[in-house]
């Protein structure tokens, strides 16, 4: 079957023809009639597939009468994570080159200020991520009750991203009467609730099983140690072994763990770029374009590229972390072996992630075998800095090596510390023990008020004062000389009756 089948107008089977395709993919071949019927759809299929052209080719068709008002969308597409907001927008300037239809994208990390003015314009396609686009609906900047037709893309990484709470938000904003579309590659419990509340006897179309992967992707796994020094030696060997290997998507878990291997390649001479979610929007599109232009090889990413980038020729997939849920694993080998291409999928497999493998096997049914050749890592072999591993952090410390200092079992203990450890405090040397204080004669009382001058300490000068501060302690020289003193400063003090 060929596109013009399908039911699709003139111009956009124009501008498919330009771009080469003849003929449609299972899943655009069940779709796009449905859609152009004005039917609610329902589609499960996998990374690569062709969803994005199943709703954009015949939203193009659909779009060519009416006309859009100010701040009030005709169509609205639901996308995760910027990247795919902006790779769905360059399928409708591709495909819609030949009409006058205003497509805006409301993304993060761009200003509210051209955004807005998009808006004003009259909007006929609005593409957005869900965070975004409630932020302008409570700005009062956005009307949603003129949409028409609603696309819910890649539902299944809404809910792994915590989107569902805002996707319900937006469903209470459009008409009730709208068309919706909506397309995942898994189908976990809480998809199909939603399925269930958004969508009205819809047409589910499935061109493959939930969560399997594509037979052209060969899938291996190498043990590695638990330290992470262990996993980059590993990996290093398997990017100078890789046959055929033209280009490589490296996936971590962490962000964090994103940036540390980034710089790690680098140093060690591989052309690499990263991509994670904490990068900043310029940023981000510049590595995912260095890399689709084939300028940078490698590519170290989290799962923001995990879902829906259309790279066609990745050759090699690296699960430098193994995915702590199985549907992740799915989406990322899913970047390579795209439109019947081949590829390679590899894990580096610690024994923390034996549960995790267990759990990935089960999904898709079928063992992972381990990869030829040995590369396990050796007690003496280096680090990044060429150095032993424990020579730096046991031995160093074991013999003082940083700063000299000794290590703490060797120390003296500081004064104040013996006491905490026997109970007892010894005393110091300007003081006497104990016993030899209990033993003294307890000392005169303090005079009162009305006591003679000469009960003012010799030593000390009694000017102004009434009374010492101190008790007299005998001396072992003469009294000082006092007569430089003025009388009335040595008159004695009379006590008040």
């Amino acid at each position: 079957m060929s596109f013009s089948n399908l039911g699709l107008s003139d111009k956009v089977l124009a501008a498919v023809a330009a771009t080469g395709y003849t003929t449609p993919t299972p899943i655009q071949e069940q779709a796009i009639p449905h859609v152009l019927a004005r039917r609610d759809v329902l589609g499960i299929a996998q990374t690569g597939t062709g969803k994005t052209a199943a709703f954009v080719l015949p939203m193009l068709t659909l779009l060519e009468k009416g006309r859009a008002r100010a701040r009030m969308p005709r169509t609205l597409i639901l996308e995760p994570t910027r990247e795919l907001a902006a790779q769905v927008k360059e399928q409708f300037d591709k495909y819609g080159a030949g009409q006058k239809l205003n497509v805006a994208l409301l993304i993060g990390g761009v200003s509210f200020g051209d955004q807005d003015s998009k808006l004003m314009r009259g909007v006929d396609v609005l593409i957005a991520t869900p965070g975004r686009l409630l932020d302008h609906t409570e700005r009062g900047g956005l009307l949603l009750t003129g949409v028409e037709l609603l696309v819910i893309d890649e539902a299944d990484r809404m809910l792994d991203m915590g989107f569902i709470p805002d996707i319900e938000r937006i469903c209470k904003l459009v008409p009730f009467t709208r068309q919706t579309l909506f397309f995942t590659a898994t189908m976990p419990p809480e998809i199909s609730r939603i399925t269930e509340a958004f969508l009205h006897n819809p047409a589910r179309i499935e061109v493959s099983k939930p969560a399997t992967t594509a037979v052209t992707v060969t899938q291996l796994q190498v043990p590695a140690g638990r330290e992470a020094h262990d996993k980059r030696e590993i990996l290093r060997r398997l990017l100078r072994d890789a046959k055929d290997l033209n280009n490589a998507i490296i996936f971590c878990n962490r962000k964090r763990e994103v940036a540390v291997l980034h710089k790690s390649l680098q140093k060690h001479g591989f052309s690499v770029g990263a991509l994670h979610g904490d990068m900043d929007q310029s940023a981000r599109t510049a590595a995912l374009d260095q890399f689709r232009k084939g300028e940078i090889p490698l590519l170290v990413a989290s799962d923001v590229a995990a879902r829906g980038l259309d790279i066609p020729a990745v050759s090699h997939v690296f699960n430098f972390d193994v995915p702590h849920h199985p549907d992740d694993y799915v989406h990322r080998i899913g970047r390579t072996g795209r439109a019947g291409r081949t590829g390679t999928a590899i894990s580096i497999v610690t024994s923390l992630d034996s549960k995790s493998m267990t759990a990935i096997e089960k999904l898709i049914g079928q063992p992972i075998p381990r990869a030829e050749g040995d590369y396990t890592v050796h007690s003496e072999a280096s680090d990044e800095d060429g150095a032993p591993r424990r020579s730096r952090s046991r031995e160093g410390s074991r013999d003082g090596a940083r700063g000299g200092r000794k290590p703490r079992r060797e120390r003296e203990p500081r004064h104040g510390e013996r006491e905490a450890r026997h109970g007892e405090r010894e005393p110091r040397q300007d003081q006497e023990p104990r016993q030899e204080r209990a033993a003294k004669p307890e000392r005169e009382p303090r005079h009162g008020r009305n006591s003679s001058p000469q009960a003012t300490p010799s030593h000390v000068p009694s000017i102004g004062r009434a009374e010492p501060r101190r008790p007299q302690r005998e001396v072992d020289h003469e009294p000082a000389d006092h007569s430089h003193l003025p009388a009335f400063l040595l008159r004695p003090v009379r006590a008040r009756a």
